[in-house]
């Protein structure tokens, strides 16, 4: 079966609820586009997308990024750990909002894991 994409506004509240109890500051929700999944053939949860500045160029927009969750995952999860999923996803966000992607990276001050706890602890 072929992927199936559907924008989802719900997942857009939802998101914008939780980078509001985060105190994300640097996430323009706007630019965020949200989706859900069904059908991916993915161990994720969720991921994220990000607009590369050639095709900002290319297409004479600002950067973006799409938020996608993948249903038969995602919405197994508690509110709880759907709020963390997504505060892992806008962790790749960078503080610049410049369409590009923080990776993974586990070791030394920036720490990806160090700041999605960080972001989690601040959840009202």
């Amino acid at each position: 079966m072929d992927i199936v994409w559907r924008e989802d506004k719900k997942l857009k509240q939802h998101l914008k609820k939780t980078i509001k109890e985060a105190d994300v500051t640097w996430v323009k929700s706007s630019r965020v586009f949200t989706y859900r999944s069904i059908n991916a053939k993915t161990r994720a949860y969720a991921r994220i997308w990000g607009l590369s500045r050639i095709w900002q160029k290319a297409l004479k927009v600002e950067p973006a990024y799409i938020l996608e969750v993948i249903s038969e995952k995602y919405d197994r999860l508690s509110e709880n750990e759907k709020a963390k999923v997504l505060l892992h996803e806008v962790a790749h966000i960078p503080k610049n909002f410049s369409g590009a992607l923080v990776p993974h990276i586990r070791r030394g001050k920036g720490n990806f894991y160090t700041k999605v706890n960080n972001l989690i602890k601040r959840l009202k």
